[in-house]
């Protein structure tokens, strides 16, 4: 194990409270299994994943319920044993406040497994072990949602040299990571040997925030003897989780805006979604569940290992609920995070953190006062845009120069909201426009689509007139050729019967 101290310090970026401290005070909890498990078939980025289940079937713990339907797509399997009461559209934690298609699973207590097949990579190869991941439900647990199985895949043109682990977690308020390092060490470095071993890496570097040293102490001490595996503390600013804001800091590697970090021979992983890939591999074990952080405005913040589907509401109450009762609550941090529009929901794949919003986070907005053109925007911002220039394209709907501008390197990491001193919702404006942008590219994709369709029916219509005014034509000479041979056979017949005729006249003289 090396510790490596150079860092590369990125642009801008903020100092927050990590209030970090609130949920970390307890050992992480498993939740009993609730009465009913509701599973989002879309937990993941990609096309939503084929049903496999119909009302009434019993399934087996890990039993799959919904096969991943083509590449980018992910899997879900039944959480535990039980028996399937209804797949209908029902409220999901999404921004949108939209319900989507979901499976209730009524669970039967027995916690019945399904018979685990672990994977022999080694003897397999990647690529089949690569299509079984594909089924594995497996995402990125750091927030992405991209299926992981794509990140290990081999269809690449640059070789990976460089397995960087995701253990910033730099987000106020989240601490799931920071706990699984710190009571699951063990599998998260044999996670790590087994990732670096599939991608055919020549090193590992696991990027840790400052204000994580118990977590630092544990892994520091596991990886004490791996020549591969590096450790490097970076420090603490919002937002040194960001994938490509990690690699510029622990390696000086800047990657530009139209290309991936493989295509630099880097491949970055968050520690729980290690932790995953390894348990399906050496232990044959789907994924059903992951860590999530209740905390803020909670009378007993804490972790929880919790099954996907598990109401939310269930992890509230375990917690005591809320310390001053607002009903307020926000999925994810409170830097990128929304608003869940109800507590009638269920866990999910990217549900890493719930926070009750606390009272100074729910106050009386302060009206958006005109922006004073201080640049302290410009300053925060960590992928050098300029802001208040997109915000003044956003806001007039210049939406070309807002592109012009670069708006779509936006992250949405908050920053400039968050130093603005007019309190002007930056980021709204920017996801406006995005949105505004998107739609147009959508609706003029669709008109050329049409427009395109009208031109084939067109020239369908025209070689289909040419077709049939060939086929008249023809079946006009067929017919005139008809005519004709009909009157000369007519003819020869006249001819004959007048010749019969002349003969029997001579005859009869």
């Amino acid at each position: 194990m090396k510790l490596l101290d150079k860092i590369f310090k990125f642009n801008g970026g903020i100092q927050t409270n990590p209030k970090k401290d609130i949920s970390t005070k307890n050992s992480i909890k498993c939740l009993p299994i609730p009465s009913e498990l509701r599973l989002p078939l879309r937990q993941h980025i990609g096309n939503m994943p084929k049903l496999k289940v119909k009302v009434g079937d019993q399934v087996l713990k890990g039993e799959l319920i919904a096969e991943a339907d083509g590449n980018i797509s992910a899997a879900i399997h039944a959480p535990t044993s039980g028996k399937i009461k209804s797949v209908e559209k029902l409220l999901i934690p999404h921004p949108s406040g939209l319900p989507d298609f979901c499976v209730t699973l009524i669970p039967d207590n027995k916690d019945q497994w399904i018979k685990k097949a672990p994977v022999n990579w080694k003897k397999l190869g990647i690529e089949k072990t690569i299509k079984l991941l594909l089924n594995s439900g497996i995402v990125g647990l750091g927030g992405a949602a991209f299926p992981s199985h794509l990140k290990l895949g081999n269809n690449r043109n640059s070789p990976i040299n460089t397995l960087i682990i995701n253990a910033a977690e730099c987000e106020p308020y989240i601490t799931c990571d920071d706990m699984l390092m710190r009571e699951r060490g063990n599998d998260l470095i044999k996670g790590i040997k087994l990732v670096q071993s599939l991608l055919g890496a020549k090193q590992t570097i696991i990027g840790i925030e400052d204000n994580k040293p118990e977590a630092y102490k544990i892994i520091s001490d596991l990886i004490i003897k791996e020549s591969s595996v590096h450790i490097k503390v970076v420090p603490t600013i919002y937002p040194s989780g960001d994938a490509k804001r990690l690699i510029f800091l622990i390696n000086g590697i800047k990657i530009s805006k139209e290309k991936r970090s493989s295509e630099y021979g880097i491949q970055m992983f968050n520690v729980a979604t290690i932790v995953a890939i390894y348990r399906f591999i050496v232990h044959g074990e789907a994924s059903l569940s992951r860590i999530v952080t209740i905390t803020g405005n909670i009378k007993e913040p804490r972790n929880y290992e919790v099954l996907f589907g598990t109401p939310l509401q269930s992890l509230i109450q375990d917690t005591g609920g809320q310390k001053i009762r607002n009903n307020t609550f926000i999925m994810g941090g409170p830097m990128m995070g929304f608003k869940l529009p109800s507590i009638d929901v269920s866990v999910t794949k990217t549900m890493n953190c719930v926070i009750s919003a606390e009272p100074e986070m729910i106050e009386a907005k302060k009206e958006p006062l005109p922006c004073i053109r201080c640049a302290k925007c410009a300053e925060a911002c960590p992928v050098l845009l300029q802001p208040q220039e997109l915000f003044w394209f956003s806001k007039s709907d210049q939406f070309e120069k807002a592109q012009n501008y670069n708006l779509f390197d936006c992250i949405e990491c908050g920053c400039c909201s968050y130093v603005c001193p007019s309190n002007i919702p930056l980021v709204q404006f920017y996801r406006y426009a995005k949105s505004e942008i998107i739609a147009q590219s959508i609706a003029k994709e669709e008109a050329d689509i049409a427009r395109e369709r009208n031109d084939f029916r067109i020239l369908r219509l025209e070689r289909e007139k040419k077709e049939r005014a060939e086929r008249n034509a023809q079946r006009k000479a067929e017919n005139t050729s008809e005519e004709k041979s009909k009157l000369i056979e007519e003819k020869r017949a006249e001819i004959a019967a007048a010749m019969n005729r002349i003969k029997d006249n001579e005859k009869i003289k």
